[in-house]
């Protein structure tokens, strides 16, 4: 087990020649790779399969062994090269997001294959990386559905949090010009960026709100009791209703 394991402090090197002295448990590729698969669940594979996922560990258990690890990029590096779905949310969990250089970061997101592993990478260590304003502009125009629902994903976040210099008159020219012919992953992605737009910023929201009224992306999509309908017209008027109290 892992647990057994000493703890140490190192210095690594990343691929951009920076250092940094690391504390974590000493734990090489095999013993992380056999503690994954003590971790595997068929249930939950079976689950994660219909929704276009590989792994089948609970995101908990990967977290509480991601924890036990701590930072450990070149384990990172490591534990994405196997392709394992599973070793490669781990890797998102342990690496260093600043460590990455660009190409790299757009190599990994272009042989990601699964939706989770997508949406972490972008979520937990793109969205921290110095070159991810490049990135973000340059996958929004990319001819890969998986890659511009990305760069998508990456302009969403500068709406909620970093809004200047953003054009959102023009996101929003472009979303109700292809929203609703795009490609599912692709079409999720603008729809969250409608609906960001529209709960951040009052000037935009009754646009995005007509925008959301006359594609009707996701009008339809099953909705858990309890949870908001990714339907922009209806998400957006919820989340203002929850801020206003």
């Amino acid at each position: 087990m892992l647990g057994g394991d000493r703890d140490v402090t190192r210095r690594e090197t990343a691929m951009d020649g920076t250092t940094a002295t690391t504390t974590g448990t000493a734990a090489g590729l095999a013993e992380v790779q056999e503690e994954l698969a003590r971790l595997e669940d068929a249930d939950i594979r079976r689950v994660n399969a219909a929704h276009g996922d590989e792994h089948g560990v609970n995101l908990g258990a990967l977290r509480a062994l991601a924890k036990r690890l701590r930072t450990q990029h070149e384990l990172a590096r490591e534990l994405w090269v196997t392709g394992d779905a599973a070793a490669r949310l781990l890797a998102v969990l342990v690496c260093r997001p600043k460590a990455f250089p660009r190409d790299e970061l757009d190599a990994m997101l272009r042989g990601a294959r699964t939706p989770k592993v997508q949406d972490w990478l972008v979520g937990y260590v793109v969205v921290k990386s110095p070159h991810a304003e490049e990135l973000r502009v340059s996958w929004l125009t990319d001819a890969d559905p998986v890659v511009a629902s990305a760069g998508w994903a990456l302009t969403t976040d500068r709406v909620a949090k970093r809004p200047d210099g953003l054009d959102l008159p023009g996101l929003l020219d472009v979303i109700e010009a292809r929203m609703r012919e795009a490609p599912d992953r692709l079409q999720w992605a603008m729809n969250h960026c409608l609906a960001q737009i529209g709960i951040e910023h009052a000037e935009h929201r009754a646009r995005a709100i007509a925008i959301g009224e006359r594609l009707r992306v996701l009008e339809d999509h099953p909705t858990p009791r309890n949870c908001t309908s990714p339907y922009a017209p209806v998400w957006i008027a919820e989340m203002v209703r929850r801020r206003q109290g």
